[in-house]
């Protein structure tokens, strides 16, 4: 398995993977990835089984400490000197999960926003998630006032 960040080139394999694994209501577009590609495709972590991605974390920087809707729709919003790396999404196949892929990915992601100086990583997920990302060292904030896909997301935060 190789990991690498992302380039704009990256964009359909990116979306077809997001659309395997998200509901639609949940699921980025195909627009708002090349939006986020553009710019920040430096803080999308890529995992390939040869020449096929099979999982993917995303996110953007930003001195803002909690994770917003606004945050998915704007890619502008990306400081590259800010404080905190957002999460947005984390993606594996579903032939390709329970194998530890999406967890090495988290955990690159961590080791480099470490090695950039950020103050920490913040996400949100379902409850179900909750005691998974706790395993990383992120402790649950309760739930967050993101309303994003209809569902209710709880907000993590590992700080460093």
């Amino acid at each position: 398995m190789q990991i690498r960040t992302a380039t704009i080139s990256d964009l359909d394999a990116v979306a077809n993977v997001e659309a395997e694994c998200f509901p639609p209501a949940e699921a980025a577009t195909r627009e708002s990835f090349a939006e986020r590609l553009k710019c920040y495709g430096n803080h999308f972590w890529l995992m390939f089984d040869g020449d096929k991605l099979i999982s993917f974390v995303d996110g953007f920087v930003t001195d803002e400490p909690d994770l917003t809707d606004a945050m998915y729709e704007d890619a502008a919003m990306h400081n590259e000197n800010g404080k905190w790396q957002m999460i947005f999404g984390v993606n594996t196949i579903p032939s390709y999960r329970k194998h530890g892929y999406a967890g090495e990915l988290i955990q690159k992601l961590i080791d480099d926003s470490k090695a950039q100086g950020r103050k920490g990583v913040v996400l949100t997920c379902k409850n179900k998630l909750v005691n998974y990302y706790a395993k990383f060292g992120f402790v649950n904030e309760g739930v967050s006032n993101s309303v994003h896909g209809g569902v209710v997301w709880y907000q993590m935060r590992l700080t460093f």
